[in-house]
C-alpha cells in the first residue's frame, strides 16, 4: 500500500464507522459502465463540503486491487445493483489530492515535477526492475503497464486547486492541463479517470483543454445529479432516525435542484413509461446537514466552509447592475441567466452572468435548468449574502429596489404623479449619461422599473409595423398588463402619448386589448427648481 498508488480502503472505513453516514455506493454501478469505454473520463465539480472526497475515498476502496474491500461493498446498495463486484479490486489506483501539491511557495512547474516523481518512485517501489526514464512520465507510465497489464483508475480530488490558488497564473494553468491532458487522453492504460473539484473544467474560449472528459457539474449534472449531496428523502430519513422536524431542515439547508436529464422533450414514448428515472433532485449540503443533526441545533454553517467576504469580494464588482440582481435574489426572486460565456475560472469575468454562474459552482446560488434561472436556495446560503451586504451603500441598492416596486404598482393603479415622481428619482441616481437623450431617458426608466423584470419581459424599440415603441413590457405571468412606453425629450408627455395613437402601437399587442396600459413620459430639462413641486419628468398613463 503506497501514499499515491493503492492508498487502500482506510479512509472509507473512517467514513463508514462515522455516526452519520449516508450510503451514496451506487455511484460505483455507473461508473463501472464507463470503464473502458469513451466515457471513461469523468469530471465532477461540487461546492466545498458536497462529499466530493468521501466519493473519492469510497471509490480508491472499490477498485484498488490490493484494498481487499469486499466486507465494505456487501452489505452497502452497491450491493443491490446488478454485476457489483465485475471491477470490485480490479485495478492500480493512483489517487492525488491537488491541494497538497499546489501552493505558494511552489511553482506549477515543480508541483508537477513533484507528482511525477512521488508516482514514479512508488511504481518502482511495487514493480521494481522495471527500466523506466524520470525524465518521460507518460512513456514510464506505459513501461509500467506493458510489463504488469494493469489498468489504472485515476482520481484526482481538488483537480482546480491551481485555479483557486493561482487565479491569475495563466501560463502555470495551461501547464497543468497540458500535464493532465498530455497523462491522460487516448492512453490505452486509463481504465477510468475521476475528478473532482469545485469548479468545472477550465475553457479557452468556448473549447475545453480537456475536452475528452464528461462533466457533471451543478448546472448540468446528468446521471450524477442523485450524489452530488443528501437527497430530500436521504434527509427525511435522517430525520425520522435522529427524532428532529424535518420541515425545519429543510427551511434551513435545501433548495439546489438538480435535474438528471437534459430534457424530458427528447425521452421517447418507451422511455416515459420509466420517468421515475428522469428527476428533479432537491440536494442538500451533507455537512451542513450532519452538522445540525449532531449538535442539534439550526444554524448557519456555511460560513466555517466559506467566509462571506468571499461572496462579498464577487457581488461588489457591479457587473452590469450585479447590485440590483442580488438584491431582487434576496428579495426571494429569480434571474435569467446565460451560463454558456463562464470561462471556468475564477478571474475571467465578461458581463453579470459570468458572475452569477461562477456562484452556482460555489454553492451560493441554486440553478434551474428549465426555466434558466438562478435563484438563493436557502436560509443559510440568505445569511451570508446579508452579512455580505451589509456595508451603508447596500442600503442605497435596496431602497431603490423597493422604489421599484412601488413604482410598478402605481403604474397598475394609474397613479401618474407617483409614477413621475419615482422614475424622478430613479433618473437622479442614475447619473449624467441619461439626461442628455431618449436613449439615456429610455436607460433610467429601464432602471427605475427593474424589478418588472420579475413579470415581464422588457424589448426596447418593439417594432409595431409603423414605428418603434420605445419600451414594450410584455407579461410572463397571467393577469397582469402589458404595458407600452413612449419616451420624449423636452416636449410633453400628451406628445408622447399622441404618437403612440398616431402610430397605432397597440396594434402590435392586440392579445392584451383591454388589458394594456398606455404611459407617455417627457423629461424637460428647462424646468427650475425654484418651482413648486419641482420636477423634470411629467407622466399620462391610459388603459387601452
Amino acid at each position: 500500500m503506497g501514499i499515491y498508488l493503492n492508498p487502500g480502503k482506510r479512509r472509507f472505513e473512517i467514513s463508514l464507522a462515522s455516526e452519520i453516514y449516508v450510503d451514496k455506493s451506487e455511484m460505483i454501478a455507473y461508473l463501472n459502465n464507463v470503464i473502458n469505454t469513451n466515457q471513461r473520463f469523468v469530471c465532477v465539480s461540487r461546492p466545498r463540503r458536497f462529499g466530493k472526497t468521501m466519493a473519492a475515498d469510497m471509490l480508491s476502496a472499490y477498485y484498488d486491487r490490493e484494498a481487499d474491500s469486499r466486507s465494505l461493498f456487501e452489505q452497502s446498495k452497491l450491493s443491490g445493483c446488478k454485476e457489483w463486484d465485475k471491477w470490485l479490486g480490479g485495478f492500480d489506483v493512483i489517487r492525488l489530492v491537488m491541494t497538497d501539491f499546489f501552493n505558494r511557495e511552489r511553482t506549477v512547474s515543480e508541483a508537477i515535477s513533484t507528482i511525477k516523481q512521488r508516482i514514479l518512485e512508488e511504481l518502482d517501489e511495487m514493480y521494481p526492475g522495471t527500466r523506466f526514464d524520470a525524465k518521460d512520465f507518460v512513456f514510464s507510465i506505459e513501461k509500467f503497464y506493458r510489463r504488469t497489464h494493469n489498468q489504472f483508475v485515476i482520481i484526482i480530488d481538488e483537480w482546480d486547486a491551481v485555479f483557486r490558488e493561482r487565479k491569475d497564473d495563466r501560463d502555470g494553468q495551461k501547464m497543468y492541463l497540458d500535464f493532465l491532458r498530455d497523462w491522460l487522453k487516448d492512453k490505452e492504460y486509463i481504465a477510468l479517470a475521476y475528478m473532482t473539484g469545485i469548479l468545472p473544467i477550465k475553457k479557452y474560449g468556448k473549447h475545453s483543454a480537456l475536452n475528452m472528459f464528461d462533466e457533471y457539474s451543478m448546472t448540468f449534472p446528468m446521471q450524477m445529479a442523485s450524489y452530488a449531496g443528501f437527497t430530500a428523502m436521504e434527509v427525511q430519513e435522517l430525520c425520522a432516525e435522529w427524532g428532529l422536524s424535518y420541515p425545519e431542515l429543510e427551511n434551513w439547508y435545501d433548495g439546489y435542484r438538480l435535474s438528471n436529464t437534459v430534457s424530458p422533450n427528447i425521452l421517447t414514448e418507451e422511455n416515459d413509461l420509466d420517468m421515475e428515472k428522469h428527476c428533479v433532485y432537491e440536494i442538500y449540503s451533507p455537512y451542513s446537514v450532519v452538522k445540525a443533526i449532531r449538535n442539534k441545533r439550526l444554524e448557519n454553517y456555511w460560513n466555517e466552509t466559506e467566509t462571506y467576504e468571499a461572496l462579498q469580494r464577487y457581488i461588489e464588482w457591479d457587473f452590469d447592475g450585479l447590485r440590483e440582481t442580488v438584491a431582487v435574489l434576496m428579495d426571494g426572486g429569480c434571474e435569467k441567466v446565460d451560463i454558456s460565456g463562464y470561462q471556468n475560472d475564477m478571474t475571467t469575468f465578461h458581463n453579470k452572468d459570468d458572475i452569477l454562474t461562477m456562484l452556482i459552482h460555489l454553492g451560493y446560488l441554486s440553478y434551474d435548468s428549465e426555466k434558466k434561472e438562478v435563484f438563493i436556495p436557502n436560509r443559510e446560503v440568505m445569511d451570508v449574502f446579508r452579512s455580505s451586504t451589509k456595508a451603508r451603500d447596500w442600503t442605497v441598492t435596496f431602497r431603490a429596489l423597493q422604489n421599484s416596486e412601488r413604482l410598478l404598482q402605481a403604474t397598475w393603479n394609474g397613479d401618474k404623479e407617483t409614477v413621475a415622481e419615482l422614475i424622478e428619482a430613479a433618473h437622479n441616481k442614475a447619473g449624467n449619461r441619461t439626461y442628455h437623450s431618449e436613449a439615456g431617458l429610455s436607460y433610467a426608466i429601464q432602471l427605475a422599473y427593474y424589478s418588472a423584470q420579475d413579470y415581464y419581459t422588457i424589448i426596447p424599440e418593439l417594432d409595431t409595423g409603423k414605428g418603434y415603441a420605445d419600451l414594450a413590457f410584455i407579461p410572463r405571468k397571467p393577469d397582469i398588463p402589458a404595458i407600452l412606453i413612449e419616451l420624449k425629450y423636452e416636449k410633453t408627455a400628451e406628445t408622447a402619448l399622441d404618437q403612440i395613437h398616431r402610430q397605432k402601437y397597440p396594434d402590435r399587442l392586440e392579445l392584451y386589448k383591454g388589458n394594456l396600459i398606455l404611459i407617455g413620459i417627457n423629461y424637460d430639462r428647462t424646468i427650475k427648481n425654484n418651482k413648486p413641486l419641482f420636477r423634470h419628468h411629467s407622466c399620462v398613463i391610459e388603459r387601452a
